[in-house]
């Protein structure tokens, strides 16, 4: 199946991203664009240059946005075990090297957020967590070396 996998808040997101970039972004730089028209000769105006280049961004993100919820697959946490570790599952897990205790949320590409302890389902640790259940050790090959984990607990949000 192909298509983006996302969470219910990871949809939800990106369509609050997607309103944005519509109704605001789009207002603010076509007021940018006549503000820069208005100083006269455009064809040596470097901010109706630069207005229209963040134009041309926004329409090629808007367009990134509407075909990635066009083709969006939610995730929907009804029903799914806390046995093993799948989309949108926290898991605790133990460093065997440091004894230290982590907490990630795997999600998919466009929903990881590091600062926030969301790592991707295809990022080396989520692809490493992936199917496994508590009290599973799990070895894991990053570019650092290896991380050893044992999954403490699963939960769901």
């Amino acid at each position: 199946m192909s298509g983006t996998y996302l969470t219910k808040n990871g949809y939800q997101k990106l369509m609050e991203e997607l309103d944005y970039l519509k109704k605001t972004k789009r207002k603010e730089i076509s007021k940018a664009i006549a503000e820069a028209r208005a100083h006269g000769d455009i064809s040596e105006n470097s901010e109706f240059d630069a207005a229209k280049e963040a134009q041309a961004h926004n329409e090629a993100k808007i367009n990134q946005l509407e075909s990635k919820l066009a083709g969006a697959h939610i995730i929907e946490d009804v029903g799914m075990s806390n046995d093993e570790v799948l989309i949108g599952a926290t898991v605790k897990l133990k460093d065997l090297d440091t004894e230290e205790e982590l907490e990630y949320t795997l999600v998919s590409e466009d929903e990881s957020d590091y600062e926030q302890n969301k790592i991707s389902i295809t990022s080396p640790v989520g692809a490493g967590l992936l199917n496994r259940k508590i009290n599973d050790v799990t070895e894991i090959s990053v570019p650092a070396g290896k991380l050893r984990y044992k999954i403490l607990s699963i939960s769901r949000e």
